[in-house]
């Protein structure tokens, strides 16, 4: 163990931010409501007190005295680290703890404190800490973190999630608590009674230390692997009592104990138990103490239960009471899947089972002694006491083997010395995790009895699984705290001082204002106080004292720790003499490290908290290097400079450390410092004779000491990132003798950084490079190229010299000092000079330069971490313009050689995103950068990599990434992957348009989409007129003419009859009213859902008067508007989108308080069935409204809840639905009475949960209830029809298209009995459970033994039709045509012929054709031909059963071609129409037939229509709606309105963007929906439940694609093609229904020069199209620059590109930049015209033009990224005209542009167009150039301009390459007038030589004679 010597010097450091420190939760808990009681004893008198205390007197305060007055407080800090924004990420989070209340706040600098959550609990809180537990992730391998807070009690662990879960685990006994990686980590608390107990009554030890990794797990032991390769190595429990924790460490995951025997330190790595660990511990067998513990059931309880007293199974029974109580609002939320290993108790307490409060010996109970008795003198004997109530028996049955889950793995532990047990060390107070600047990481544990911080040096091994530790350092220090940000910790030093070190490397004292430190007020008379005694080196120590390189090989540190005698500071001693320590309060200890702030506790018991300056501020630096230490203390001593400042001193330090004298050389005197120097260069001043000696040589002179060895000590010199990896690495530190005063001009060989020059220009060199490529840090380099000139003079490297005077020719001029280097030293340098550093100067434009060329290029030199755009930028040319696919991975090394120390470096963050490679349309790749990054990239080098992001942007691919899209500028295909729906599109307006006052009152259509709808139907006001015809809000319209005879009276029966007709109408409209606003509305969880009112009144004109129904004139049907409100309230409830959220608690919410409104409610919760949200509502709301006992919201409930589970076959459902059937009730079941509309809603409720499964149980219940009998005393006699009709179409759902594949079911002979149930005849026998039931006749009903076909035809019928569906199996339809002969047909009512007729037809599905002819053939024969005036025919059931079958085989038609808008299905049904309401307008033909009947068929009719044209709005159809809306007398009853208004609600379903589906599902929810026997009025349930009306919801798909512009989030127009798998392509306006369902498409594809195109491939995956139809079909479309939507200009005549067909120019002429807003939404481009392309005074013409050509041209080439490169490239060139460049870096960004433009020619002259600047542009600049440099060259200007050629020589020479020959020499000769003429005739021949061929003008220079 080696201690610390360091050298004291008189700097300092100024700590920041001094400010008073008070824990916010102290201030929090005396607000607090618990905090009442403590707030009284605090402020209150003792006698006071007891008087205040009331009945509890003295007894009740002796109770709360304790020794401590104040109750025991205790906090802690930590960054912040959730719900913080990224641009605020500086932030504090204190956890404070305090009596019973636990208070977590958090605040930051900007912003004040404030409390996040608080806790209060029930007993005082022991601890409080922050932990994170690990929970599995969608049943995967993945687990995501939960974070939380675990507050610690006597007797349990409450733990609260931050999203909001609470945890209740109860402790068998005390406990210490620590959080680590995988959850807690419990260690028990060595109490007196355990003390005893473990060596003398039990043969086994004890575990110790227990692991919890969930809340709801149970704790389990934690083994132990010791160190050693015998004995010790066994797995075993952790036992030793001996053991204590002192600290856990999250990353990396280790732990830290303390014998206390031994009195050394261990550290352990904490991980999972291996599979091998678990059997080896688990199956050893009891032994001896110290062995491993096996916890079987019979053994542990014989050995451990010895200890239980009288009073432990009370106490233990109350502790356990409470087990594992979880309040939190869902039961199931905590579930976890566990192992089954897991015991029965944690499989119990997860399951949350009631009956957890009995005592139960599972658990970390086993491993407890003295249960947890808080009675001291409970009798602890051998035996059990008599009165024990704990039976031994019953115990050991429940006993199992508790599995461990994590293992502690001894890493390193303190070596134990002979003299060391006479002051053993005492428990560490402190320990924490450090780490220095170069990376090295120390676990540092504080040992307050010797004052002595030990760091341990911690590695990882090679393969990072092991870590290691080399070293042991001490330092002596009082107390320690971590700085983490800037990689160094704050020493409390026994004398009160405070000091900074990097790792174990000594930095400088810290210096905090208003505060005395005592060292550094007494330096200045004691000087020799602060040196160490033994700092005089002599013979005998110098070897000792000598810096030697480290012994660890492992990981060499820059930074040496220096081994020498073991030398304390006792410096308290002596300053403990002075008065004024007494009177001063000084600091007493650390605490609270958070970043790089750390509170100070001072003496006088007040806390101050402050900050460490961070490193630097300036880029630059930490480019170059992240720290010096030496720079360090220079730029924090107390008054340090100002930011500005920051690079003049880093330079001068910098070359201070390399042996430069920056008093001597001009240019660094020259360096400008606004504040006082620093000591060091304020010593320097001092002593000018030294000649650039400072006191580094000083100290080194006098001590005789190695100079690099003591300015390694004195100085500290700690270097960091590549730069300085690359020094320590390649060029170890070596012994030098130090060297007389160098002459002024001469290099200090003696500077620790000599030796290293060479390495260092190099490095800097590769760092001024990477300048280059960043506009934003180019500027800077302007700087550093000062640096490097003098490094390159003085190494004599010419050609690097040359380089920066290329560069910089106007900056390098001034510049001609050079430094010598020492002859004698030389070899110094030589010995060190690195093998890369090149002769060449490595310049990454050349390269570039050379690879646009297509020439070989040697790799590139980048180093690691710092060059990241250098290597990023090299591989994009290797890919792009080489086409070398490989670039990025296989082939790196044949572009780039790295430049590194062999270890990872972790320096400058990568800017850029990972290299993706862009498969573009020719097939080349280019690595990704985000566009922010490629703005800083200059113009020239990021030409290419613009061009090919602009080829991959013509045709991207589908499965590219969310940032590939962004790059390439498609945000259409980036926002896509957003999932946004219409109704949440941010900046979409939906509202609807400005309506009057009448319209504003709620009609439960606003909702619909104006903008959608606006551009489907763009043309008319067709969804105003439909939002009318289904209005049910407002009073109808009563006209009624009072006739002369007519009473007043009599005139107001009549108007309120007219209005009972009217009512008919009004109550019909909610049916259809839902399916128009379908799926159109996103709820506000916080407000109720707004449901439009049923207005049953009317207005009757002229004067407007109020016509009620409630008057008593006529007669009302009761409970007329019962049904009317249910539908009202679905119609509200259907509007909800499925993908609103929607919880339980806001179902509840809208529940009504009237019970008025019940029935609104009721149809309210079947919606949201159909919509799928009740599956969310909770199990106990559902036995509420249950046991209700209302009617409707029985119905309601049970369809809805089954349709939200439809076809999933829920056994929760299934029981629910059961008790209210009888037929699915044990025959000895109580008989319920359950109403039988509710009845009929279970059945069909059965069928849709068991949709399609053929479950036999359930198919032969519903078989045999389809032909249920009557009962006696009028059991099943009401209503029968509905229920057996729901009987069939529950069986036709379950066995939904299974036709004769019913597996299973072969006895049951469903078919045949369904022909019976069809046709009649005699009753068979009920089987099974349901003979009981039925063997009593009815009394009022006498049918016999015989089928009543009346009852079951229909059921029957359909259930066969719905089994059968799409089969086309012929032998079951011939059962169902209609009758060859009259008299047949006389047995068969007209209305069963329309059913078996649609029967019929569905399952020979494949057969009907979209004809009349097809309709017709379903007419028997005999009614086709010409009949026998001799045969009694009856006409009128002829005519019936002619229209009947009609309409039923125009219902198949509708339901074959259902949403397809098929136009021959659809004149075929018009054309049917029409003929029927021929018929019906002539009185004699209507009398044949029935007016009835024919309204049922042309219902029928009109709903096929519907179907067939379902969400497109036809107008033909919508004009039939509306006839027959206007129709209210006569025969038009309730059912025909519902009919019509069903009809046009599906005409508009879902606002336009849904249509109905053909699929088997949707073809039976069609079935019970559209049963062609509409009630006659509004309570009428006889024939067909109400509430299956709305079952047509689950027809419903969206198909409705809605282009949506990315930019302006507005809905607009597209083109579509669309290809079919087996017909050609078609191309549709895009805002249309697809005319095809989504199988029968092949691809999509966004056509149109207005929008960019997009594809949608469905050949393979569907899914795609199906996530984007279902989020409301939202298509984001991108707009091209210079088009216009469809809507503003359809014709294309206002586009920006219509002007210029003709000729180039005249686009240009005829552009007007102030329209520029109405072509574009890109806001540079907008703003460029809004400033530079409109006149104005100081513009001139010629500019203004250029500007405009400049706009026009990316606005037309859809590169708007490209105007900031045409403006670089003009103004590159206007300098070079005025002769006014200062630097060459323009010109090579020229250059790099016509090498990029003269590579597409050469290859391919057609390629022209594939080029980002493919106009005029570039040529007139190159003329430009050539101009120019012409007249340069010409000598136009005068002799003045002759003292310039050089410069402007080095102009042109830049651009030629250096690699081809000797470049031009630079020197400050000058160029004489005539030899610039003699080459004028020779330059005229090379036109643009300098940008275009280099190497022809270089021999022309060559020619020149200077």
């Amino acid at each position: 163990m080696s201690e610390v010597v360091y050298e004291e010097t008189a700097t300092m450091i100024a700590a920041g931010e001094l400010q008073s420190f008070v824990p916010f939760g102290r201030e929090h808990c005396r607000n607090h409501p618990n905090a009442f009681n403590l707030q009284l004893r605090e402020l209150q008198p003792a006698s006071e007190l007891w008087s205040s205390d009331g009945a509890a007197g003295l007894v009740g305060s002796l109770q709360e005295v304790s020794l401590q007055e104040r109750e025991r407080e205790c906090w802690q800090l930590r960054k912040g680290c959730m719900g913080v924004k990224e641009e605020d990420m500086e932030f504090e989070e204190e956890l404070y703890a305090a009596g019973n209340v636990v208070v977590w706040s958090q605040g930051s600098r900007t912003q004040a404190s404030s409390v996040y959550k608080a806790f209060t609990v029930d007993s005082p809180v022991q601890q409080a800490l922050w932990c994170n537990f690990a929970v599995p992730h969608n049943k995967k391998d993945e687990e995501e973190l939960e974070h939380t807070v675990c507050i610690v009690q006597s007797s349990c662990v409450n733990v609260h999630t931050v999203t909001g879960k609470d945890f209740i685990s109860p402790l068998p006994f005390q406990v210490n608590v620590w959080a680590t990686k995988f959850g807690l980590l419990l260690e028990r608390k060595n109490t007196a009674n355990d003390a005893q107990l473990t060596p003398s009554l039990c043969r086994e030890p004890l575990p110790t230390v227990f692991s919890m990794l969930h809340p709801l797990d149970e704790i389990a032991p934690v083994v132990c692997k010791p160190a050693g390769l015998f004995d010790g190595s066994r797995v075993q429990y952790v036992s030793d009592f001996t053991m204590k924790i002192v600290f856990t460490c999250c990353q990396p995951s280790i732990l830290i104990s303390y014998d206390t025997v031994q009195g050394t330190h261990s550290v352990w790595a904490l991980r999972k138990v291996t599979h091998d660990e678990r059997s080896t511990v688990l199956r050893c067998p009891a032994e001896p103490v110290g062995t491993p513990l096996g916890l079987m059931a019979s053994g542990f309880l014989t050995s451990h239960f010895c200890a239980v007293g009288p009073s432990s199974p009370l106490h233990y029974s109350a502790l356990h009471s409470h087990q594992s109580r979880i309040m939190t609002s869902s039961p199931g939320l905590h579930s976890r899947v566990h192992s089954p290993s897991i015991s029965n108790m944690a499989a119990l307490s997860r399951a949350h089972s009631p009956g957890m409060a009995a005592p139960s010996f599972s658990g970390a109970a086993r491993f407890n002694t003295s249960f947890h008795s808080p009675s001291s003198r409970g009798h602890h004997g051998l035996l059990l006491s008599p009165n024990s109530t704990v039976n031994e028996t019953t115990l050991v049955p429940e006993m199992e083997p508790i599995m461990p889950d994590l293992c502690i793995e001894q890493l390193w532990s303190e070596t134990v010395t002979a003299g060391c047990h006479r002051e053993m060390s005492s428990q560490a107070s402190k320990v924490f995790l450090t780490s220095d600047l170069c990376e090295n990481h120390y676990l540092c544990f504080l040992v307050e009895s010797h004052q002595q911080l030990r760091c341990v040096k911690l590695v990882e091994s090679n393969d990072t699984s092991q870590l290691i530790f080399p070293s042991v350092t001490t330092i002596p220090a009082k107390d320690a705290e971590p700085l983490q940000n800037i990689d160094a910790m704050l020493v409390l030093e026994a004398c009160g001082s405070l000091v900074l070190y990097t790792g174990i490397t000594r930095v400088s004292k810290v210096f905090v204002p208003g505060l005395l430190s005592p060292t550094f007020s007494l330096t200045n008379h004691l000087p020799h106080l602060s040196k160490p005694v033994d700092n005089i080196s002599t013979p005998t120590n110098a070897g000792s004292r000598h810096l030697q390189r480290l012994d660890e090989d492992v990981m060499p540190s820059p930074v040496s720790e220096l081994r020498g005698p073991n030398i304390k500071h006792h410096e308290a001693s002596f300053l403990e003499d002075y008065a004024f320590q007494q009177a001063t309060p000084y600091i007493h200890a650390l605490r609270d490290p958070v970043c790089n702030r750390v509170t100070l506790e001072l003496s006088s018991g007040t806390m101050l908290r402050i900050s460490v300056p961070e490193i630097a501020t300036s880029e630059l630096v930490y480019a170059v290097v992240q720290v010096l230490v030496k720079w360090y203390n220079i730029y924090n001593a107390p008054g340090g400079p100002s930011a500005h400042a920051e690079w003049n001193l880093f330079v001068t330090c910098f070359m201070t450390l390399m042996g430069y004298n920056t008093e001597r050389l001009n240019w660094t005197q020259n360096l400008h410092f606004e504040v006082p120097l620093s000591p060091v260069i304020a010593a320097k001043k001092a002593r000018p004779s030294d000649g650039g000696s400072d006191e580094v040589s000083d100290c080194c002179n006098n001590n005789n000491i190695s100079p690099a060895v003591s300015s390694v000590a004195a100085l500290g010199v700690a270097l960091s990132t590549s730069l300085l990896y690359l020094l320590f690495v390649f060029f170890p530190l070596t012994s030098q003798a130090s060297s007389p005063s160098s002459p002024s001009l001469k290099l200090d060989s003696s500077a620790p950084l000599f030796p290293h020059i060479p390495a260092l220009f190099y490095v800097l060199h590769l760092l001024y490079q990477e300048l280059q490529l960043d506009e934003l840090q180019r500027a800077r380099a302007s700087s550093l190229v000062c640096l490097l000139q003098q490094l390159a003079r003085d190494l004599q490297l010419e050609d690097y010299v040359d380089l920066y005077w290329r560069d910089y020719p106007s900056l390098m001029s001034g510049f001609t000092e050079s430094c010598l280097i020492d002859q004698g030293k030389t070899h110094l340098i030589a010995h060190n000079c690195p093998s890369f550093l090149r002769a060449e100067p490595p310049c990454v434009l050349s390269w570039l330069s050379s690879c646009l060329r297509g020439e070989e290029n040697q790799p590139f030199p980048y180093l690691p971490g710092i060059c990241q755009r250098t290597r990023l930028l090299v591989l994009s040319y290797a890919l792009y313009i080489l086409g070398d696919e490989n670039a990025t991975s296989s082939d790196v090394s044949k572009y780039l050689v790295k430049l590194s120390a062999g270890m990872f470096v972790t320096g400058l963050k990568d800017r850029f995103t990972s290299v993706l490679l862009l498969p573009g349309l020719c097939g080349f790749v280019c690595v990704c950068f985000t566009l922010k990054d490629l703005e800083s990239v200059p113009f020239g080098v990021a030409l290419p990599i613009r061009e090919a992001i602009y080829r991959c942007r013509e045709q991207p691919c589908s499965d590219w990434s969310e940032e590939v899209c962004l790059l390439i500028g498609r945000q259409d295909l980036t926002r896509q992957a957003h999932k946004m729906t219409l109704s949440v599109l941010s900046g979409l307006s939906l509202e609807p348009p400005p309506t009057t006052e009448a319209d504003e009152e709620e009609d439960g259509m606003s909702d619909i989409i104006q903008e959608v709808t606006g551009l489907i139907w763009s043309q008319d006001l067709r969804v105003q007129e439909v939002r009318r015809l289904l209005q049910s809000s407002r009073p109808v319209r009563v006209s009624v003419v009072q006739l002369p005879e007519v009473s007043d009276h009599e005139y107001i029966e009549e108007k309120e009859n007219k209005l009972l007709q009217l009512c008919q109408r009004t109550m019909a409209l909610p049916v259809g009213r839902g399916l128009f606003t379908l799926f159109s509305y996103h709820p506000v969880p916080t407000e109720p859902l707004p449901v439009p009112k049923l207005n049953l009144t009317g207005r009757a004109p002229p004067r407007n008067t109020m016509v009620d129904l409630n008057s008593g004139n006529i007669d009302v049907p009761p409970n007329m508007t019962s049904w009317p409100s249910f539908h009202n309230g679905v119609a509200a409830g259907l509007k909800i989108a499925p993908a609103s959220k929607v919880d339980s608690a806001w179902i509840a919410y809208n529940k009504p308080k009237s019970p008025e409104l019940a029935n609104e409610y009721a149809g309210f919760l079947m919606a949201l069935g159909l919509n799928g949200h009740l599956t969310k509502l909770a199990t106990l709301n559902i036995h509420d409204y249950l046991t209700k006992g209302h009617e409707m919201t029985s119905i309601g409930l049970l369809l809805g809840v089954s349709s939200a589970k439809l076809g999933t076959m829920d056994m929760s459902i299934t029981r629910l639905l059961s008790i209210h059937i009888p037929a699915l009730l044990p025959p000895t079941s109580t008989e319920l009475d359950v109403p039988h509309n509710v009845q009929v809603a279970a059945v069909i409720g059965i069928g849709l949960v068991y949709q399609g499964t053929g479950h036999r149980h359930n198919a032969e219940v519903l078989l045999s209830e389809i032909g249920r009998p009557p009962g006696p005393e009028m059991e099943y006699c009401t209503d029968r029809e509905s229920y057996s009709l729901a009987a069939g179409l529950a069986l036709g759902m379950v066995c939904l298209g299974h036709g004769s594949n019913l597996i299973g079911m072969t006895d049951l002979n469903v078919p045949e009995q369904l022909y019976q149930y069809m046709i009649g005849g005699h009753r068979r026998a009920q089987a099974g459970a349901n003979r009981e039931r039925h063997k009593s006749p009815s009394y009022q009903i006498k049918e016999g033994d015989t089928i009543n076909v009346d009852v079951t035809c229909p059921g029957a019928t359909l259930a066969l039709a719905m089994i059968y569906l799409k089969t086309n199996n012929r032998s079951i339809a011939d059962w169902l045509k209609p009758p060859d002969t009259w008299f047949l047909l006389d047995f068969i009512k007209p209305e069963f012929l329309l059913l078996r007729t649609l029967a019929r037809c569905i399952i020979m599905w494949d057969e009907i054709l979209p004809n009349t002819e097809w309709v017709k053939s379903n007419i028997p024969q005999i009614m086709r031909g010409t009949f026998d005036p001799s045969e009694d025919i009856n006409m009128e059931t002829m005519a019936q059963a002619q229209d009947y079958i009609t309409a039923g085989a125009c219902m198949a038609l509708g339901l074959r071609f259902a949403g397809s808008a098929n136009s021959d299905a659809f004149d075929c049904l018009y054309e049917f129409a029409r003929t029927f309401m021929k018929i019906m307008s002539f009185a004699g033909t209507a009398a044949v037939t029935g007016y009835y009947n024919l309204q049922t068929g042309l219902s029928m009719i009109l709903l096929a229509m519907s179907m067939v044209m379902s969400g497109t709005g036809n107008l033909k159809v919508l004009q039939l709606c509306r006839f027959f809306h206007k129709r209210t007398g006569g025969e038009m009853n309730y059912g025909f309105h519902m009919a019509h208004h069903m009809a046009l609600g599906l005409l508009f379903l879902g606002g336009g963007r849904y249509t109905l589906s053909t699929s088997n599902s949707a073809i039976a929810a069609l079935l019970c929906a559209l049963y062609p026997h509409f009630p006659a009025h509004s309570t009428d349930n006889r024939y067909h439940l109400q509430a299956l009306r709305h079952l047509a919801v689950l027809a419903a798909e969206p198909r409705l694609l809605v282009p949506v512009d990315v930019d302006s989030l507005k809905p607009c127009y597209a083109l579509l093609e669309v290809t079919y798998k087996v017909s050609a392509h078609h191309t549709c306006s895009f805002l249309c229904i697809l005319v095809e369902q989504i199988f029968f498409l092949k691809g999509l594809k966004v056509k149109g020069p207005r929008y960019w195109e997009l594809s949608v491939d469905l050949s393979k995956e569907t899914q795609h199209l199906k996530s984007i139809l279902s989020r409301d079909g939202v298509l984001y479309v991108k707009l091209r620059a210079g088009q216009l939507p469809y809507k503003d200009d359809p014709q294309g005549w206002k586009s920006l590109l219509a002007t210029s067909v003709n000729h180039c120019n005249s686009g240009v002429r005829a552009f007007k930049p102030e329209a520029i807003s109405t072509f574009t939404s890109e806001p540079a481009l907008v703003s460029f015209a809004e400033f530079f392309c409109k006149t104005s005074d100081g513009m001139k013409h010629d500019t203004l033009v250029l500007f405009s050509a400049m706009l026009y041209e990316c606005v037309t080439q859809e590169c708007p990224e490209m105007l900031p490169t045409y403006i670089a490239i003009e103004q590159a060139v206007g300098s070079l005209r005025r002769g006014d460049l200062l630097q060459t870096f323009p010109l090579w960004q020229l250059r790099l542009v016509v090498e990029l433009w003269d590579s597409r020619m050469l290859k391919d002259p057609t390629n022209a167009h594939d080029t980002l600047l493919t106009s005029e542009f570039l040529p007139v600049m190159k003329n430009t150039v050539d101009v120019a440099l012409d007249s340069w060259l010409k000598g136009e200007e005068g002799r003045e301009n002759i003292k310039h050629a050089e410069q402007r020589f080095r102009y042109l020479s830049l651009l030629s390459d250096t690699h081809l020959a000797k470049p031009f020499p630079l020197r400050t000769h000058s160029l004489r007038n005539s030899a610039v003429h003699s080459t004028c005739s020779r330059l005229q021949d090379v036109k643009y030589c300098c940008l275009v061929k280099p190497a022809g003008f270089l021999e022309i220079l060559q020619g020149v004679n200077i």
